[in-house]
């Protein structure tokens, strides 16, 4: 792990044009590392000349270099400038021009199950270039990188787009069974009558569930119009390769909303044990109260410093009165036993 995490370091650095890494694929071979000069000089003899090669190249927004550099050196749509601008939203793949503009939100790297730690990118899918953009490092670009850097082969910009979304939703379901077992941990714990479930965890893992649903879920209409109206470049495998690695992402998020119900059921079940822990105390409260009544009231009336208490002068006037305030305190007692009981057969 410790290894590993010394490669990705060195990968999350930009340079001074805000590259943080660069790749240019030709056919039946892998990508191949280029820095932003390269890239400049590829960009501008590809404008010449048809090439069935193409380039990725990956920018932090965190440079203010990185947005001048596009914008000087590459022919990309004012849409995907805007996109940018408009910040965080729902995953989508929408047309611009020529260019195919993807919003595909994330976790960041360093995820430890909080519903804030998700990030966004943003890219710009052409016949012979893609790029993409963010502002915090992403798992599911970081996974896309090594697979390059082992030697996959990447056939075309749309395969690219295809691939870093299986590996989004990889990520997902990582996350879908480490979350599993966190909820599975707490409804045993419920089941076996442990009463210090924890029901923050339920709610933080809710909130973690309903937010990736509402960025991660990728917008059905958009996929469906580019799918029907694709860019003159699109052949049948990319459309292909496109919608299967939308199904993937789906059915994880479909498995998140099962978890999203899981842990609703489980909160409303500690509500429920909550409210009837709280009802039994009040009861045994008020029945306590009420056993002690007639005792505090026949005190209260032989306590008066007046004249004409009955049995006062009687030597037996004590356990006379005794065993009227024990008699009305076990007619009231059996009075309140009786409407238990009757609650609980009617539960």
């Amino acid at each position: 792990m410790r290894s590993t995490l010394k490669n990705v370091d060195v990968s999350y650095g930009s340079d001074s044009s805000g590259l943080i890494c660069g790749y240019r694929f030709a056919p039946d071979q892998p990508g191949q590392p280029i820095d932003s000069a390269s890239a400049k000089r590829w960009l501008d003899s590809a404008a010449k000349v048809h090439s069935p090669e193409f380039i990725w190249l990956h920018f932090s927004l965190s440079n203010v270099n990185s947005t001048r550099w596009m914008s000087e050196n590459m022919s990309l749509p004012e849409a995907y400038f805007e996109t940018m601008r408009e910040g965080t939203g729902s995953t989508r793949i929408e047309q611009a021009e020529e260019c195919l503009i993807a919003v595909i939100n994330d976790v960041v790297y360093e995820f430890s199950y909080e519903a804030s730690q998700t990030a966004t990118l943003w890219m710009c899918v052409h016949h012979n270039f893609v790029v993409s953009a963010r502002l915090h490092p992403l798992r599911s670009v970081d996974r896309l990188q090594g697979s390059i850097k082992a030697g996959e082969q990447i056939e075309s910009p749309v395969f690219l787009l295809a691939h870093l979304l299986r590996d989004q939703a990889e990520v997902l379901q990582q996350i879908a069974r480490h979350a599993t077992v966190q909820v599975d941990q707490i409804e045993d714990h419920l089941l076996a009558g442990a009463t210090d479930a924890k029901r923050s965890s339920l709610g933080a893992l809710r909130r973690l569930f309903v937010r990736l649903r509402r960025l991660l879920a990728p917008e059905p209409g958009a996929l469906f119009r580019l799918l029907n109206q694709p860019p003159p470049w699109f052949d049948e495998n990319d459309a292909q390769e496109l919608r299967a690695a939308t199904e993937e992402s789906s059915e994880v998020l479909n498995d998140l909303s099962t978890l999203q119900e899981r842990t609703k059921l489980l909160q409303e079940e500690i509500s429920a044990q909550t409210t009837e822990q709280t009802n039994r105390s009040l009861f045994l409260l008020t029945m306590v109260t009420v056993l002690a009544l007639p005792i505090n009231i026949v005190a209260g009336l032989l306590g008066m410093n007046v004249g004409g208490i009955p049995l006062a002068e009687n030597p037996w006037g004590f356990w006379i009165m005794a065993a009227i305030v024990a008699s009305f305190t076990g007619i009231v007692g059996w009075n309140v036993f009786l409407k238990e009981k009757d609650g609980d057969n009617r539960l």
